[in-house]
């Protein structure tokens, strides 16, 4: 029996995010996060390279981060997962890593 006006569950976690960049051909992934305190201050990426978490977002905002959507909390911009069917490769999920 259908529900009327009940809303699409899988839709909420895109519409948290405030932009969702088209990668390029030759866009990078989130491979680690460098973490201070539990807190997320960086990005690994595929290439080996790590960068800030402010770098991370510019780069997505060009298009050379893939799989990842920008987010705003109390106007400081985050990078989350985009939604898919494996948990494995959510930022959540990737190890920690430590700058050298």
């Amino acid at each position: 029996m259908d529900v009327p006006n009940k809303p699409d569950l899988t839709t909420l976690p895109l519409q948290a995010m405030s932009e969702i960049p088209k990668p390029q051909p030759n866009a990078r992934h989130i491979t680690g996060l460098v973490k201070d305190s539990g807190k997320i201050t960086g990005y690994q990426l595929s290439d080996g390279t790590i960068v800030s978490k402010e770098e991370g977002v510019e780069l997505a905002h060009q298009g050379e981060i893939a799989a990842v959507g920008i987010a705003t909390n109390q106007g400081t911009e985050y990078l989350k997962s985009l939604p898919d069917s494996t948990e494995t490769n959510n930022l959540s999920s990737l190890p920690t890593v430590t700058q050298e």
